[in-house]
């Protein structure tokens, strides 16, 4: 008989708690939503008013795994969603993880997160940037770390607070906290920031996702500040043969890592990192963070 567990008053039934989702380590779907409840507070301020996409991956990594923006089929009607239209579906709409009740039902699904770099209500209006670091063997993440070190101070330059966090697979993600801006400008300066980085490190970056050109270097890849496209949130559990987390990582540790193992964070790790550091990309949803890319006007015009 599947359980029924009370969260917040939602009535959830949560099946096949002792399955194996990781093979590799043992790692069951209890243990799973047990994550999850545990970083809860953390992961929920990162999507917060955000439309979610789910990988799911109910059997593990080596199982069939599907992407959907779609509520899921049998969604309770409790779970909030948001209109999201697209060329497709006009009416298309998608699930927003507002509180612990749904959290809980989209874990039982064994989902990744992922979300765009906006938030509901403001389709293509991004306050966030970020930069997918993805090394080409024989290059890994210690690569994308001289990367990263590279591009924070040429942020820096800009004005800009950039925040890193561990893929959860190979490579690197940066966070830039953004006052609201146009998907459409934050893709053209996330490109040049690409592109000028590959002319400054031609021996470590690569700007174009070609596989011909990527051996050994770092693909700054761009393109995830399109509207259309998402990124896998902060501290969700990743589809990988352990159960690795999109983590965020100290400037500190990204500077010091020399070995790809530095920067791998498992779903136990999570919980130790939080009560010693507290959630490092806090800062990305605090407002007074929020940078403007270079020559955009302040949305009351310019200063005299």
């Amino acid at each position: 008989m599947t359980p029924i567990t009370l969260v917040e008053g939602r009535r959830i039934a949560l099946s096949n708690l002792d399955k194996v989702i990781y093979p590799e380590t043992g790692f069951t779907k209890g243990e799973v939503l047990h994550y999850y409840a545990t970083v809860a507070g953390s992961l929920l301020a990162h999507i917060h008013n955000r439309p979610v996409s789910f990988l799911r991956y109910p059997d593990g990594p080596d199982g069939q795994r599907f992407f959907t923006k779609n509520p899921p089929p049998g969604t309770p009607a409790w779970v909030k969603t948001t209109p999201v239209p697209r060329s497709e579906d006009s009416t298309a709409e998608q699930v927003v993880v507002a509180d612990m009740a749904t959290l809980m039902w989209s874990a039982n699904l064994v989902v990744e997160f992922h979300t765009p770099q906006w938030t509901a209500g403001s389709p293509a209006v991004a306050d966030r940037m970020v930069l997918d670091l993805d090394p080409g063997p024989p290059a890994t993440v210690v690569e994308c770390c001289a990367a990263a070190l590279w591009l924070r101070e040429r942020l820096t330059a800009d004005g800009l607070h950039a925040y890193a966090k561990t893929s959860g697979s190979k490579g690197l993600h940066l966070a830039v906290p953004l006052e609201p801006t146009p998907s459409e400008q934050v893709s053209a300066y996330a490109k040049q920031l690409a592109q000028e980085a590959e002319r400054e490190l031609p021996d470590l970056v690569v700007h174009r996702m070609a596989k011909v050109l990527r051996p050994g270097k770092v693909f700054v890849d761009h393109s995830q500040n399109a509207a259309a496209k998402t990124t896998a949130a902060p501290y969700t559990l990743r589809a990988r043969p352990r159960p690795t987390v999109s983590a965020p990582v100290s400037w500190d540790e990204v500077a010091d890592c020399r070995t790809a193992s530095d920067l791998v964070f498992l779903a136990d790790d999570i919980a130790p990192r939080l009560a010693l550091d507290g959630d490092l990309f806090a800062p990305l949803v605090n407002l007074n963070r929020a940078g403007r890319l270079p020559g955009r006007p302040r949305p009351d015009g310019p200063r005299p």
